[in-house]
């Protein structure tokens, strides 16, 4: 182990202005350290949307039926709650779960040398999901499980899973100005096929707030759409998907694109023949709460994938970095400045 450099008096008020500079200052992660970050902040982005649809699928969206605290005299859930408090409260626990992953990635985006901007940038946008959803969902308990607050709190969750996945792929990237892969017809197929499938989850939240699953045992109320007639429109767009998708990798086969767009829109194709299966199995089976919270973990699969694909249509190398001597320093005074610099 190297020498520990002295903290200053400079250094300690500079740290608590920027806490996170300090611990710059003093460590730099492994890249695979930071893709990790990444990857867990994404993880969890996904099981806290499968836990939520777990509350719901059974029952317990009103197991703590108050925010912020579980009761209006206890912060967690009682004995006298039963089952349905534990799920409740435990899908809450996970927020802090996941705002521990997502601090774990914005520290190692910020530790990371040279310094990335973008990168942390990424991280700090994935927070302020988690801190706005969090609110929303808050909300959610307090208005009853409002099927519409409902589906905008998905919605967000689905906002969410994506920063996480762009941070995940720019931790495999480089800095340097993107270079499309394909030609531009190509990359307005991708965004019809994004857009559609904005659409399609969009929809699906509509199908949850006018299903059966209200998410308490009490009565609440439903979207006032007509359950089979808005679940046939979305099967309809979940085929426009799909023919978008296969229409994509036909178009990058005929023009010999690169392995990285073909591999991940092949991908795609079998996440959403999969989905889709399930989905038309939960349809003619009066939707058993299993397949829709398989249903709900296929969306955000899929949703990483679309993201995926749209990334894989352009390259981004590292950053080329000048060759300059750089001037020497004093260790105290290096220190001091690169912590009080706040970024």
């Amino acid at each position: 182990m190297g020498r520990v450099p002295n903290v200053t008096r400079a250094d300690a008020q500079a740290a608590v202005r920027n806490p996170l500079a300090l611990i710059a200052a003093r460590w730099t992660p492994d890249p695979r350290t930071v893709r990790r970050a990444a990857l867990a902040a994404l993880v969890m982005s996904v099981v806290i949307v499968v836990t939520g649809g777990a509350v719901r699928l059974t029952g317990s969206g009103l197991g703590c039926p108050t925010w912020p605290k579980c009761t209006e005299d206890s912060l967690t859930t009682t004995s006298e709650m039963g089952l349905h408090g534990v799920i409740e409260f435990g899908n809450r626990l996970l927020t802090y779960v996941l705002c521990a992953a997502v601090g774990w990635a914005i520290i190692a985006a910020r530790s990371e040398k040279p310094y990335r901007r973008g990168l942390t940038r990424l991280g700090w946008a994935q927070f302020w999901i988690v801190m706005g959803n969090a609110i929303l969902g808050g909300i959610v308990v307090l208005v009853g499980l409002n099927p519409y607050t409902v589906a905008a709190h998905f919605l967000l969750s689905s906002a969410l899973i994506a920063v996480a996945a762009v941070m995940w792929q720019r931790t495999r990237e480089g800095d340097a100005p993107p270079r499309p892969l394909v030609g531009r017809a190509v990359q307005q197929l991708v965004w019809f096929l994004v857009a559609a499938s904005v659409l399609l989850i969009a929809v699906g939240t509509v199908v949850t707030g006018a299903g059966p699953h209200a998410g308490d045992s009490s009565e609440v109320p439903r979207m006032p759409v007509d359950w089979e007639t808005v679940s046939k429109v979305h099967a309809v767009l979940a085929w426009i998907v799909v023919t978008l998708t296969f229409a994509l990798w036909f178009v990058l086969k005929a023009v010999d694109a690169p392995r990285g767009p073909l591999d991940r829109t092949r991908e795609l194709f079998l996440i959403l023949l999969a989905q889709g299966l399930i989905g038309y199995v939960q349809y003619f089976t009066d939707l058993p709460e299993v397949l829709v919270g398989l249903h709900m973990f296929g969306s955000c699969v899929m949703w990483i994938w679309v993201i995926r694909v749209l990334l894989s249509l352009r390259e981004r190398p590292e950053a080329a970095v000048p060759d300059l001597a750089a001037p020497a320093a004093q260790p105290s005074r290096a220190t001091s400045a690169s912590i009080a610099a706040p970024r």
